[in-house]
């Protein structure tokens, strides 16, 4: 089924190698999708040369695609390519269990110590910090996926599409898909920016995997295979559930509504979120309101994927619903089973299409569809960093409609001066003092703390 067939490719990269790396991508998977999109540049391209930049935007083409989060896809798909299922397994799971141990830790404290107020202070201190960083993403992607004035037109369009217009990211996708297949049948050198492997330069050469990697048909049978078995572990603690404690359980309530949520969070963690938060404050009561964005907190000053915000949904759920059993428990155990039912897809998407992504991965017309969708996707995630600086910059944000468009409209008095300050403190370190992340991240850490206990005190 894989395309990873060289037998010398184990002796060329060291699984133990890869393994280290993995892990330090898992640590530095701060600032979103846009953020971890860029460590795994910075880790896998640019300083490894595990992998080309084709082959890179090519990968994440396709996880642009699937529902779920990109991010950590785009670990599983490279994994899978260096070490065939268990390196994507690895990566995979490593990129998760930072922020699932991280979020499980701050759900117990939320839960149990509300008014801990060193909690509010790193909260504070990070968000800032992680817009900086985000930002910053956003420019370095987009510097090395628009080629051309062609695909700044798609990125813009896509962007006012998604921000002003609300269009539903499969849209934009489709729409995007459609024009780089049309437009590279009568303008391919605009739109044949990710080139395939029948079109490596010479510097290409020089990176491992367009080295080492050859291409083969996949089995339809192998494929069968594992839809089957990621489909049955999918299934599995549903099943357990309803015969152990039943189909009215909070478990199993939440073990269904996940593992809707996880085939349709398509855009990332943003694109879902009023319908996790209409559904669990409104229709199931898991939530009280207000508490969605405490979640979402935690999962963006975390490392790790955002939509793991799901845990704490499914962990608060839980805690108030836990009938005869102690509430951090089944707090706990929901938070294993909704991490469960949120990621299994990942690995099924993955380990079913990226074999047959890659054996096509020479085709021009898929090639300048996805440099299309490629495109778009950085006008989307430019949307999430726009989102993401207005509600972590001011108290209050009205949204109004006039004439089809979607306007978000700041309340200027409710600026957070503090926030803004650690804001332009944590660019500095960032962008002109060139700091890592989590050199960036601690300095406004620090800030928060000190501005907590020394002007709210």
């Amino acid at each position: 089924m894989s395309s990873v067939s060289n037998p010398s490719k184990n002796q060329v990269l060291p699984f133990s190698e890869a393994l280290k790396v993995w892990v330090k991508v898992a640590i530095h998977s701060f600032g979103g999708p846009a953020g971890q999109i860029a460590v795994m540049h910075k880790f896998l391209v640019e300083e490894k040369k595990w992998i080309s930049e084709n082959r890179f935007l090519h990968a994440l083409n396709y996880c642009m695609l699937l529902p779920g989060p990109e991010a950590q896809q785009l670990a599983t798909y490279i994994g899978w390519l260096l070490h065939k299922k268990k390196g994507g397994l690895v990566a995979g799971l490593l990129f998760i269990l930072p922020g699932f141990i991280s979020i499980l830790i701050l759900s117990i404290l939320y839960a149990a110590y509300r008014d801990v107020a060193i909690v509010d202070a790193i909260f504070f201190g990070i968000k800032p910090a992680v817009l900086a960083i985000v930002i910053g993403a956003v420019i370095k992607i987009g510097k090395k996926a628009l080629k051309n004035e062609v695909m700044v037109i798609m990125a813009a369009l896509a962007f006012v599409a998604i921000f002003f217009f609300e269009m539903d990211f499969p849209y934009i996708v489709l729409a995007a898909g459609i024009t780089g297949f049309l437009g590279g049948k009568f303008w391919e050198e605009k739109f044949h920016v990710i080139k395939g492997h029948a079109d490596k330069t010479e510097q290409e050469n020089d990176y491992l995997i367009d080295s080492h990697i050859q291409q083969v048909k996949p089995s339809f049978k192998k494929t069968l295979q594992t839809i089957l078995l990621y489909l049955s572990l999918w299934a599995l603690p549903l099943i357990l559930i309803a015969l152990w404690v039943g189909v009215d359980s909070i478990f199993f309530s939440e073990g269904i509504f996940f593992s809707k949520t996880a085939v349709v969070t398509f855009g990332g963690a943003y694109s879902v979120l009023a319908y996790i938060a209409q559904k669990a404050v409104e229709d199931y009561g898991w939530l009280k309101s207000g508490e969605m964005l405490d979640g979402l907190g935690m999962a963006e000053t975390t490392p790790g994927p955002l939509i793991q915000v799901v845990q704490f949904v499914g962990f608060m759920g839980a805690y108030r619903f836990a009938g005869t059993m102690d509430p951090l428990l089944a707090g706990i155990l929901a938070s294993l089973l909704v991490t469960w039912t949120t990621f299994i897809p990942c690995f099924l998407f993955i380990f079913t299409g990226a074999p047959y992504i890659e054996y096509l991965r020479g085709n021009k017309s898929l090639t300048t569809a996805l440099s299309g969708i490629t495109a778009a996707v950085v006008g989307v995630v430019l949307n999430l960093g726009v989102w993401f600086t207005i509600h972590t910059l001011f108290g209050k944000v009205n949204e109004s409609h006039s004439l089809g468009i979607r306007w978000l409209i700041p309340e200027w008095e409710t600026i957070n001066i503090p926030s803004l300050v650690i804001g332009l403190i944590a660019a500095f370190a960032y962008f002109i003092l060139k700091w890592n992340m989590l050199k960036t991240i601690l300095i406004s850490v620090i800030c928060g703390i000190l501005y907590h206990f020394i002007f709210l005190k």
